[in-house]
């Protein structure tokens, strides 16, 4: 079987756009994006899917406003770390 590049986790375009909105890619730089956005995912379920289209018509408002709620939840825990280990060097 081929995997498909269009395979991806719904998750990782909740966190961008959470970023985004936040302007946390003005305040770090590069390198602590990058670790930002995996102490983030690693937080989240997966969620696999190949089209955005699709998730975003078979999810339900309540089921998409509770896994923004969690993305955030998930941004502000992995902030709150990067910024500890900014204090400790």
């Amino acid at each position: 079987m081929k995997l498909h590049d269009d395979i991806h986790n719904y998750y990782e375009k909740l966190v961008i756009e959470d970023i985004a909105q936040r302007n946390l890619d003005g305040v770090f730089n590069d390198d602590i994006m990058a670790d930002l956005c995996c102490t983030v995912l690693n937080q989240l379920p997966a969620r696999y899917i190949r089209y955005d289209v699709d998730m975003e018509f078979y999810l339900s408002r309540a089921e998409r406003m509770k896994m923004e709620q969690t993305v955030q939840t998930a941004i502000d825990v992995a902030v709150s770390q990067v910024l500890k280990k900014k204090e400790l060097k």
